[in-house]
């Protein structure tokens, strides 16, 4: 998850710092899907954890 966080943080530090609309656009919109898939991710930890209790205990 941080990984996946870090990637996210890097596209909008991209898109902020370039100077190209283009290249800003498409980090935007890389982005906004590394948020999505943030979501999606965050959403099947909490699933696992419901369903796995020792996954919780080992992994605090």
């Amino acid at each position: 998850m941080a990984s996946a966080q870090s990637v996210q943080s890097s596209l909008v530090q991209f898109s902020l710092e370039t100077e190209n609309l283009q290249a800003k656009q498409l980090f935007e919109d890389l982005a906004e899907q590394q948020k999505n898939i943030l979501t999606l991710l965050e959403g099947r930890y909490q699933q696992i954890l419901q369903e796995e209790p020792q996954f919780k205990q080992s992994n605090p």
